[in-house]
């Protein structure tokens, strides 16, 4: 059982022995992402250590209770512990999210429910704001509709990690607020209401990585590279070698040519600079698409028949229902304790990836 920790070790061991040379940190980018992935790999490895350890000490406590029944209770528990530490390791291996430690842009937008829906979409930033602030995220405020009566019809707020840190694996901001993304309802009295009488409303959250440059790398292989001739206006001959270049990437079938400079190298690096800058754009044009369906699908229409969270105030009660988490204190939960709402969503996803791997 878990034979390909080992090479995770191995892994572990070589990026420590690396990351103590000073010449690494002298490029930076490149030190946050062996920093990063030695991050990832330590309560992998901690966690294989003692579920090792656990195992020798087993058999040892075995050993002694042949002769001293008084070890057999030991063996027990002994055996308990590792049980712990074999699940505890089968979660750590769950196939992690890419982007998990990326910032957010989070959205809530009011939808069914007049001003009482927009009365709420305030409360759940509040929410989110209070919650960040006790995890210790830094906020601000993109863009906002405020609603006539102090609510908002539409908030964009971008919620970050503090300074360079690099959040430990599963605390990142997209890692915690990803489950977020969805239609919330409320139900209770609203201040408009003369009656008593209790409502039903509801708003949208949409939650997204915040894009980050896109690097692209150009495999010289996908390249077609076609010399020929400069010319000038009216057909003039500019120069008499071969110097101007035209690049096609042979993937994407995006082109890129120059003429201009004296030498056909000159050339050839202004327009592989023209390709690398299209191939960028067309690159950006797609995560933002990617990013939009993303959006979409989060909140198709916010509408409440399709929500993911209920917040029942005459009943203090809050049910998330994907996954089935109910309690009763949703005055804490609005002032910021999303914690254990968040878990729950965050067990049933590594629950589900777990027996996706088995």
């Amino acid at each position: 059982m878990f034979e390909a920790v080992e090479e995770l070790v191995g892994e572990h061991a070589d990026l420590e022995q690396r990351l103590a040379d000073p010449a690494v940190h002298a490029d930076q980018a490149n030190a946050r992402k062996l920093n990063k992935r030695y991050a990832e790999l330590t309560p992998i490895v901690g966690t294989y250590r003692s579920w090792k350890r656990a195992g020798d000490d087993i058999e040892t406590a075995r050993e002694f209770a042949a002769d001293d029944p008084d070890f057999a209770a030991e063996v027990k528990e002994l055996e308990k512990q590792r049980e712990e530490l074999t699940e505890k390791l089968r979660l750590l291996l769950v196939p992690r999210d890419p982007s998990d430690d990326k910032d957010v842009i989070l959205e809530i937008k009011a939808g069914a429910g007049g001003d009482e829906s927009a009365l709420f979409a305030g409360d759940l930033l509040r929410m989110y704001l209070r919650y960040a602030e006790r995890v210790g995220w830094k906020t601000e405020i993109i863009d906002s509709t405020e609603s006539e009566l102090g609510g908002y019809k539409d908030v964009q707020v971008a919620v970050k990690t503090k300074g360079n840190v690099t959040p430990e694996p599963g605390q990142g901001v997209w890692a915690r607020l990803k489950y977020e993304g969805g239609v919330h309802r409320v139900q209770r009295v609203p201040a408009t209401e003369s009656q008593g009488r209790i409502h039903t409303s509801a708003a949208g959250v949409l939650v997204t990585p915040e894009a980050e440059e896109i690097d692209i790398e150009i495999n010289p292989n996908d390249l077609r590279i076609d010399v020929y001739r400069s010319s000038g206006p009216g057909g003039q001959s500019v120069n008499t070698t071969d110097s101007a270049v035209r690049i096609t990437h042979l993937p994407t079938g995006v082109v890129a040519s120059c003429q201009n400079e004296k030498s056909q190298l000159q050339n050839k690096e202004q327009a592989l600079r023209i390709l690398r800058s299209r191939l960028l754009a067309a690159a950006q044009e797609k995560a933002e698409a990617e990013a939009a369906d993303a959006r979409r699908s989060q909140v198709r229409t916010v509408d409440r028949s399709e929500k993911i969270r209920t917040y029942n105030f005459p009943e203090n009660r809050i049910s998330d229902h994907r996954v089935g988490f109910k309690a009763y204190n949703l005055d804490q939960v609005l002032d910021g304790d999303l914690d254990a709402v968040i878990q729950a969503c965050v067990d049933a996803d590594s629950a589900a990836k777990l027996a996706a791997t088995q």
